[in-house]
């Protein structure tokens, strides 16, 4: 898949933290060993409990809408045949207390609406820079 905001757009600086939510092609959070919490963004402690001895998992890669905004006005030259798109944040499933921002792909902003369903789909990007292949998380409508 082509990325959505193009080419010319800022990609991630992959780190032993987001390496895994950034390149497995699977949604993937971050889950503490001691007490099972999970957590996002990643950090070196976990946020209940704050053991050390955490790991990434895969979750099923769907969610809810919880919030979203509707981008009208093209900030960047490159963005001006996009415009309107919906950027939404999305409860996780099978990761409680999770949310994850991306945008809403393949669907018409008057569509996309608190409470829908969402599944995951993968920008896959290679970083000219680095080599790095990346594969984004966004959202489609269910």
């Amino acid at each position: 898949m082509p990325r959505f905001l193009g080419d010319d757009f800022m990609l991630p600086v992959l780190d032993p933290l987001n390496t895994p939510f950034y390149t497995t092609g699977s949604l993937q959070m971050q889950f503490c060993r001691a007490c099972d919490a999970a957590q996002h963004p990643p950090d070196d402690v976990c946020f209940s409990c704050q053991s050390t001895d955490l790991e990434f998992r895969a979750v099923p890669g769907t969610g809810t809408i919880e919030s979203f905004v509707v981008i009208h006005h093209p900030i960047h030259p490159a963005l001006r045949d996009k415009v309107p798109f919906a950027v939404a944040l999305v409860s996780v499933d099978g990761a409680d207390g999770c949310n994850v921002m991306g945008n809403v792909l393949g669907a018409e902003v008057e569509d996309v609406a608190i409470g829908k369903k969402v599944d995951v789909r993968f920008e896959e990007v290679t970083n000219a820079q680095t080599g790095e292949t990346l594969k984004i998380p966004q959202w489609a409508l269910a």
